[in-house]
């Protein structure tokens, strides 16, 4: 048993590691709900000043996720205080319901493009806040809480 259990762990390594992949950061919602009112924050510094990175959103969502599409609001805050913020929209299924995305079971991860070829010119932290924007067809006020969200991630790539 303790020899399939090592083995297991050493096969899973090998398959995360990616050369390319420089962060990659992820946080739970609060029971596999996301709140219109919580903004995910995540941080990052120490990346080289002159190559391009492609960075992307990563989210989790199991079969309770009721729409088809997701959209997000992003902020991201360079070290010397300037920011940039997107409205942004993702199809998480198909038109026949079936969800895109990877992974087996019930919960499928799905590794959305944000920014391509993007130089981090400033040494220091940067911040990327995001949020989601979804709304009912017909209805003015949000939807308060996103159920079938169960993390939501991002992660830097160098480019190709």
């Amino acid at each position: 048993m303790h020899k399939f259990i090592a083995i297991s762990i050493l096969f899973i390594l090998l398959l995360s590691c990616n050369e390319r992949t420089v962060h990659s950061e992820y946080q739970a919602t609060k029971g596999n709900s996301w709140s219109k009112n919580d903004t995910i924050k995540f941080s990052f510094s120490e990346l080289d000043t002159v190559i391009p990175y492609d960075m992307f959103i990563n989210i989790r969502n199991d079969n309770t996720f009721p729409y088809s599409n997701l959209f997000l609001i992003t902020e991201l805050t360079y070290p010397n205080g300037e920011s940039v913020r997107d409205t942004l929209e993702y199809e998480m299924a198909m038109p026949d319901g079936q969800w895109l995305g990877k992974g087996y079971g019930s919960i499928k991860e799905n590794k959305l493009w944000y920014r391509e070829n993007i130089v981090f010119p400033d040494t220091g932290v940067y911040t990327l806040l995001l949020s989601h924007a979804m709304r009912k067809n017909g209805s003015v006020d949000g939807v308060v809480d996103l159920s079938g969200i169960v993390d939501v991630g991002f992660e830097i790539e160098k480019s190709k």
